[in-house]
């Protein structure tokens, strides 16, 4: 945290304390939970029990993530039930798992889904599959369930002490900073439209199918904040508001950013602006995904081992529940997991697998879940958005589960509250070892200022932790070239992460899950219709 975040947020919870003449109230209950980290540090100096059985399977897929999840769904679409699915944790599903309580559900991370644009093939196929898109998934707009549409009003951004509609600064903003707005938006309108010789856009999504324009992909050379100055855009209310797209989409501050990373952001979809969510997040999605494979998925099942035979792929596979190891012998990989852990599992990675994996950073992030008794109030008397913004803070505001209910009920609910630590390396996250009651000190210190009431609604404060929940788009990862082995995969071995596209996006990941699972059904010998 940089010195004068520090500062606010102390001086913030020093106030709570010191309100009225009484003391402050206890903090309220809750846990602190997050990845199984005690297990994944085990891999740094293995000492897992030799396996006592073997198990024979045609396709192995390390990791139930996104792009694990995608995999098995386009096995099993295509006909193909002889595989297995391993994930460390005891549920799947990555960054898009949820919570529960006797109030809601709620999203443990990921929690919403921006309206995937005609390129995303793959991921409208599984909309419709799943009856939330009507009609064509191949049509320029389909039609969308009402039900998981972000209901009105969608986001509001809290400046100088009030509520503004919209994220956009606008309060007290003069007309030249007004002016490069609307410059910078017209320039986002143009990448949109823009099509090379070939056909591609500019910015697709997934990343696969944009433009090699060599002027595009210098880009990746440069940051985001610093494309921003080289183009003349000094405006105040821009600067923050880009720097904020860049943490929330990748954990990462936009003078860390890559600019091609940072105008994908703006210029891969229609501009329709219109997000598909649920009180649980994106935990609706995963389960839709995992239905698939809900007969070949072993949870607590860490890969710790995993060796290239001539015909065959051997993983070793610690059974945390069961304290012991089982051999999987597989023809054929699917490695879903973070690209990170390759050099700590592999038995002979190749040297460019590891040049690859050299210097990539992922982002460290915070999700506090408070169950309050009632909604806070709004100075104005307006009704929350969904998306709620705090604009003079460290954190990316808070989203509220109860927002899609088709009738507003008051009463109880609970609020999402997120925190890239884009300060952090995930190499050394200092703060990710804060206690509970420390983080929910400061959730409750942040959310005081728009909402002085907070500390008396909240009933219980629940925090995660992810210490590794996004690979970080740097300049230079996205097309110098770094990313082509894992693009590639290997003879028996395919990469289905997000890691791969170096962007962590649903779309990217179910993309990344997908090809990987056709690639290897080619290898097989299996015909299927492409979902890309």
């Amino acid at each position: 945290m940089r010195r004068r975040d520090f500062l606010a947020a102390t001086s913030a919870a020093a106030a709570l304390a010191a309100c009225g003449s009484k003391a402050a109230p206890p903090l309220p209950p809750g846990t602190l939970s997050g990845a199984n980290d005690a297990l994944g540090h085990r891999l740094r100096k293995p000492d897992f029990p030799a396996p006592t059985e073997t198990r024979h399977v045609t396709i192995a897929i390390a990791g139930g993530g996104i792009g694990g999840l995608s995999a098995a769904w386009k096995l099993a679409r295509s006909g193909c039930d002889d595989f297995l699915l391993l994930e460390m944790e005891s549920e799947a599903g990555g960054n898009s798992r949820a919570g529960r309580n006797e109030v809601s559900t709620y999203p443990l991370g990921a929690h919403y889904l921006p309206l995937p644009p005609r390129e995303a093939r793959a991921t409208r196929q599984l909309l419709a599959e799943l009856g939330v898109l009507r009609g064509d998934p191949d049509a320029a707009h389909p039609a969308y369930d009402e039900k998981y549409l972000c209901h009105a009003p969608q986001e509001r951004l809290y400046t100088n002490g009030y509520w503004q509609d919209g994220l956009w600064p606008a309060m007290g903003v003069p007309q030249a900073e007004r002016a490069q707005y609307k410059r910078f938006q017209d320039h986002v309108a143009e990448l949109r439209q823009w099509r090379d010789s070939a056909g591609r856009r500019a910015f697709a999504l997934p990343l696969a199918l944009s433009s090699r324009d060599p002027k595009l992909l210098a880009l990746d050379r440069i940051t985001m904040h610093d494309w921003l100055l080289t183009e003349g855009y000094t405006a105040p209310g821009l600067h923050w508001l880009v720097d904020y797209a860049c943490r929330d989409d990748y954990g990462t501050a936009a003078a860390q950013t890559s600019a091609w990373a940072g105008l994908h952001y703006f210029a891969c979809r229609d501009g329709e602006g219109q997000v598909l969510t649920a009180p649980e997040g994106n935990a609706w999605l995963a389960r839709g995904l995992a239905r698939a494979a809900h007969n070949r998925t072993q949870v607590d099942a860490m890969v710790f081992r995993i060796e290239q035979r001539k015909r065959d792929i051997v993983c070793d596979v610690y059974l945390a529940a069961e304290n012991r190891s089982i051999r999987i012998v597989a023809r054929e990989l699917i490695w879903a997991a973070p690209l990170f852990l390759i050099p700590h599992v592999f038995a002979a990675p190749r040297p460019e697998w590891l040049a690859a994996t050299r210097g990539a950073g992922y982002a460290p992030w915070i999700v506090a879940n408070l169950t309050l008794s009632g909604a806070p109030e709004t100075r104005a008397g307006h009704p929350l958005a969904w998306d709620n913004v705090l604009h003079d803070s460290p954190a990316l505001g808070y989203v509220v589960a109860s927002h899609q209910q088709l009738r507003y009920a008051p009463g109880p609910t609970v609020i999402t509250w997120y925190r890239a630590l884009h300060e952090e390396s995930a190499s050394h996250p200092r703060r990710l070892l804060h206690g509970r009651d420390a983080w929910a000190t400061e959730v409750l210190a942040d959310l005081s200022r728009p909402h002085p009431e907070i500390r008396e609604l909240a009933t219980r404060i629940d925090i995660h932790r992810h210490a590794h929940a996004m690979i970080r788009p740097l300049p230079g990862r996205l097309w110098s070239g770094l990313r082509d082995p894992f693009e590639k995969g290997a003879a028996g071995i395919q990469f289905a992460h997000a890691d791969v596209s170096g962007l962590s996006l649903f779309e990217e990941a179910n993309f990344r899950g997908v090809l990987a699972a056709e690639r290897t059904l080619a290898r097989l010998g299996v015909s299927y219709a492409s979902s890309l």
